[in-house]
């Protein structure tokens, strides 16, 4: 066990130039991996295309742990994926796997028993199988109807032995097939979001302005006859500052707002004798209650200001948007 002294002595030479050996390894291994690339990753993809099922990603060890990342990328962009592991298919996990099914193989050498165990009934079930190996002769490729080629010249390991630069060939490769696959389906940033309502790229291209507005007896209004006290009135009450004026059948009219009181204010205008239309400043900023939250963000952002008017499509009021309900939805 290496003491506190030692740890705190090593050679900060030769500790950065093992990192600097580890990237430029692991570097040069994709850059391989890459020119390699070719008729059988088309099929591979052409194949999981076509699938009426999922993919079913499997890995022993750390090809393991890269299978599970590559399954919960597909997944995640458009192609059904799950992973099953091999030790645990053998025990009965294999009825998971069905003929619609694709298996996506992952072994570096080609030889983990697990693997090559399945590899008999996969065959007869008539299950496709693409391999992701190292071992282009090996007993997986042999049986693969595709070998996608992950061989490396060495490890970024300086004992050439713990799996460095081999898992990172295999990551790269499950997210060449990812993204190939994402592509070829004309996946796009709003089915992305889909699959990731928590996070803040789906609340921002799932979340509508209809979802975080304000309507009916929230929203500030008043009819253009209305005087200015009435109209004070409204606006403290429904605390957005801003009031919008309306004719009788609901159509938009105006707004008023504290940016307006203020400057009515300094130019010395008499606020007590006029009237909601006298006060008010026409053509406001207003978006669609369909349009996505996040652009009513962008247009208080682009117009400094700190609320929009929502109206429908015949020009009536129906809601409000407040810069703190987009905060409060996680929009901004």
């Amino acid at each position: 066990m290496i003491s506190l002294s030692d740890a705190l002595n090593v050679d900060a030479g030769r500790v950065l130039r093992l990192g600097r050996d580890a990237c430029t390894t692991e570097a040069a291994a994709l850059q391989d991996m890459a020119g390699r690339l070719g008729d059988a990753f088309v099929q591979a993809v052409s194949r999981i295309l076509v699938i009426q099922g999922r993919v079913v990603v499997m890995g022993m060890g750390k090809s393991g742990h890269v299978g599970r990342k590559i399954a919960a990328t597909l997944a995640s962009t458009g192609t059904p994926s799950f992973f099953v592991h091999p030790a645990e298919a053998s025990h009965g996990d294999l009825g998971m796997v069905t003929r619609s099914d694709l298996v996506l193989a992952l072994s570096n050498s080609g030889e983990s028993s697990e693997i090559t165990s399945l590899l008999p009934v996969l065959a007869r079930e008539g299950v496709p199988l693409v391999a992701l190996t190292g071992g282009l002769q090996s007993t997986l490729a042999r049986h693969a109807d595709l070998v996608l080629d992950c061989s490396v010249q060495r490890e970024a390991c300086p004992l050439n032995l713990a799996p460095t630069a081999s898992t990172t060939a295999q990551i790269a490769m499950g997210d060449a097939l990812a993204v190939a696959l994402l592509d070829a389906r004309g996946f796009r940033a709003e089915d992305f979001a889909r699959s990731h309502p928590g996070g803040a790229l789906g609340r921002r291209l799932l979340t509508l302005v209809r979802d975080v507005m304000r309507r009916d007896e929230e929203v500030p209004r008043v009819a253009p006859g209305a005087s200015f006290s009435a109209l004070m009135r409204e606006m403290s009450a429904k605390a957005v500052g801003a009031a919008a004026v309306v004719d009788a059948g609901g159509h938009l009219l105006g707004i008023f707002t504290d940016g307006d009181l203020r400057r009515r204010i300094e130019a010395g205008s008499d606020l007590l004798a006029l009237t909601a239309g006298d006060l008010m400043h026409q053509h406001p900023r207003t978006i669609a209650p369909d349009a996505l939250a996040a652009d009513a963000a962008q247009l208080m952002e682009q117009h400094h200001i700190t609320s929009v008017l929502v109206t429908d499509g015949e020009g009536k009021l129906v809601g409000i948007v407040h810069i703190g309900d987009l905060l409060r939805a996680k929009v901004i």
